[in-house]
């Protein structure tokens, strides 16, 4: 019997994999911190022979290379990808053994050209699982347009011949294992259920439903939303081998450090809530919190190159921070502190904010403030505030002129996450700064104009 243990990582919506007989494992597209990987292998008394991955990926910093190294297993890439560390190199139609399992080599192109899943079937020869990587995903399939805009038309034809291509050539109740769909960005839209089969996909992945390629092309194309940007780095770091996470906490700083550190331009990121942090904190600090799209809203804000200082309640939050950054490989940590509200009192560059509802937004005029709306594009045109004015979140550090500078400037997001980072960057840039914290919703807003909008707010991934 072939048993599958999942490893998610809901910080960046992805699962990783260790298939097992019992004795013998495979581990499939391991993130950087393999701690996860290397104690199930402990507690179960396994034997890791091979570590495959799916493709090159575009979302996090794999961990496959140096888990392959460290527990003296085969490192299973595409022969066709070019990168700078030895490895097993398969192309379609190979086979690997694995104790007594048989894992066929299937190319299927789309999310990247050189894509390959992996076909696991038990000592009868039976197949059991399929690791389909970032192609044939819960519902949906893996974005196209990931390695440039040129190919992403191409690629999208590749991706319906080859979601296709595995429910011919697997039976029905085969499982499915992808990694992308719970919340990546990798993903064309998200996963429509927590678990699949090549059968129940017949039923509802839009390239199985889709009778003719080219109305495929065009609905996955078309609902195709923005992407973080350090997406960039993650390809061309994972050709090189990359190297495990690095536990070793940043310098410690006192609070004198971090002011200097806000004084030198360093990225200070408060991960505490928005409610602690507009109560306290310090100038030119950003409010990050410690949710799990952090390392996506700050992968998308900061830049690569950046000094990065963690600021938080307690040494447990900032470890956390710091394993889901270092998944993006955001490990150049140039310190981390501990803050105490209380130190800020009456200090030069303590700071409050005034944080407020959209009601409290009703009582005043367009000629007493901005709204401004930091939601991605889409939600922008589902639906927004009247008066608002529209920047990403992400986008405001070079829209700043965009923004009026003569009045307060009222912020709102989907729940108040992007919302809160996008104040601090405005408080850092001299502005006045209001947060707003609930939805805008149809009838939130007694007495003032709302644009019509129909929407899911538990859909609404992130903030």
């Amino acid at each position: 019997m072939i048993e599958i243990l999942t490893i998610e990582t809901p910080s960046l919506g992805d699962r990783s994999y260790l298939a097992t007989d019992g004795d013998v494992a495979i581990v499939v597209d391991p993130q950087r911190d393999l701690d996860r990987v290397t104690r199930l292998v402990s507690e179960r008394g396994l034997r890791v022979t091979h570590v495959l991955e799916t493709h090159i990926h575009n979302d996090y910093v794999t961990g496959g290379y140096a888990l392959a190294r460290d527990l003296g297993a085969e490192y299973v890439v595409s022969a066709h990808d070019a990168v700078s560390f030895e490895r097993t190199g398969v192309r379609d139609g190979d086979e690997l053994r694995a104790g007594a399992m048989r894992i066929d080599v299937l190319h299927t192109p789309g999310h990247t050209p050189t894509h390959l899943s992996y076909a696991v079937h038990d000592d009868q020869g039976r197949p059991v699982a399929v690791f389909t990587g970032g192609s044939m995903l819960f519902g949906t399939v893996g974005r196209t347009d990931l390695i440039s805009p040129d190919l992403t038309e191409e690629l999208a034809r590749a991706q319906y011949h080859s979601v296709r291509r595995l429910a011919a050539t697997l039976p029905d109740e085969v499982a499915v294992h992808p990694t992308h769909g719970f919340g990546s960005h990798c993903s064309a839209t998200q996963a429509t259920k927590a678990a699949s089969t090549i059968g129940a996909e017949r039923t509802d992945n839009p390239a199985l439903v889709h009778t003719d390629v080219d109305s495929f092309v065009r609905e996955m194309v078309e609902g195709l939303t923005p992407y973080p940007t350090y997406y960039a780095q993650m390809g061309p770091l994972n050709a090189t081998g990359p190297s495990a996470f690095d536990a070793t906490p940043p310098a410690a700083m006192d609070l004198a450090a971090v002011v200097g550190a806000v004084e030198d331009g360093a990225w200070v990121l408060d991960l505490r809530d928005r409610t602690a942090y507009t109560r306290s904190h310090l100038l030119g600090t950003i409010n990050a919190e410690l949710r799990n799209d952090l390392p996506t809203y700050v992968g998308w804000l900061v830049p690569w190159d950046a000094a990065v200082v963690l600021v938080g309640d307690d040494e447990a939050a900032i470890t956390e921070a710091q394993r889901m950054l270092t998944r993006i490989g955001y490990d150049r940590l140039a310190g981390r502190s501990i803050l105490d509200p209380a130190a800020l009192d009456g200090h030069p560059q303590g700071a409050t904010m005034p944080r407020r509802r959209f009601s409290d937004l009703a009582a005043t005029s367009s000629d007493e403030r901005v709204v401004l709306d930091v939601r991605d594009g889409w939600e922008w045109e589902s639906g927004h505030h009247a008066d608002a004015l529209h920047v990403p979140f992400h986008e405001l550090p070079e829209r700043l002129g965009e923004v009026p500078a003569d009045r307060p400037v009222w912020v709102y997001c989907a729940t108040g996450a992007r919302a809160s980072i996008a104040v601090s960057l405005l408080e850092r840039a001299g502005r006045e700064p209001v947060l707003i914290d609930d939805f805008c919703l149809p009838g939130d807003v007694p007495g003032e104009e709302v644009v019509d909008v129909d929407v899911d707010v538990e859909a609404m991934a992130g903030g």
